[in-house]
């Protein structure tokens, strides 16, 4: 019910990439993206209801407590009651909170023993990938960089700083790692739709896990502030059947 609401009061459209003055999260395509949704959603009702509250708690000070309707000033000065209620009522408020948030955090953080591992290296300012499962020599190895495509080369239908030469052809329905790290500044490989953002640092490999549950083509950038081209890095993933992908890595091996 609350999704409908939302989105009656902040239409987008399901796309899987940002547009202009959109204010909700693009269509989710993982399990963690939708434990994210669920979890924002849950928060913001939260949210209203401790507005909406305080703001009733502060017109009702405003307008009794006024020396033109209270001729007499309250002698009261303190009241236990009311500070154990203010006190313990966050507290438990705080708490609704944590548990779902936990639950999510560590559930995004387990690994579900993947099929498929991708390295994503982050330049100034670009992003290499290679597809190392598959290695069977030093030279026989799926690895290709990702440039942005510039504003002159676009095609009709394609956006514009968000288009790559070489997208990150990936399978759906199949437990994958993201083994990220940087050869210089820290990047970060972000893709909303994915509820993918992890830093990647010079020297140090982090990982995350994600489990894509539709065809599409999603759309990401760089998430941390690395050069004057920071805005130049996008990302592309694009995410195929089984066969399909199969199909990719034949034709990249023939290569």
């Amino acid at each position: 019910m609350l999704n409908l609401v939302l989105s009656f009061l902040f239409p987008v459209s399901l796309c899987d990439a940002p547009e202009a003055w959109q204010l909700y999260f693009q269509e989710a395509a993982t399990p963690a993206m939708e434990g994210i949704i669920n979890l924002h959603n849950d928060i913001m009702a939260i949210i209203w209801f401790v507005g909406v509250f305080v703001c009733w708690m502060l017109f009702r000070t405003l307008y009794l407590f006024d020396s033109n309707r209270n001729k007499v000033a309250s002698k009261v000065v303190h009241g236990t009651t009311i500070e154990l209620v203010w006190t313990i009522v966050p507290s438990l408020i705080l708490v609704t909170i944590a548990i779902p948030s936990f639950a999510l955090l560590y559930s995004m953080d387990e690994i579900i023993d993947p099929a498929i591992t991708l390295k994503v290296v982050g330049h100034q300012w670009y992003w290499s990938y290679e597809y190392s499962d598959y290695n069977n020599s030093e030279d026989d190895t799926i690895a290709f960089d990702s440039y942005m495509i510039a504003e002159d080369d676009l095609e009709l239908g394609q956006l514009r700083l968000l288009e790559v030469d070489n997208r990150v052809v990936l399978p759906m329905n199949t437990h994958i790692r993201v083994l990220i790290t940087s050869t210089d500044v820290i990047h970060a490989w972000a893709i909303p739709s994915l509820g993918i953002k992890c830093d990647a640092y010079p020297g140090r490999l982090n990982q995350v896990n994600t489990f894509i549950k539709r065809e599409g083509i999603f759309h990401g950038q760089c998430s941390e502030l690395c050069g004057v081209n920071h805005g130049f890095m996008p990302i592309v993933v694009e995410s195929v059947s089984l066969n399909d992908y199969v199909s990719w890595l034949s034709s990249q091996i023939d290569e």
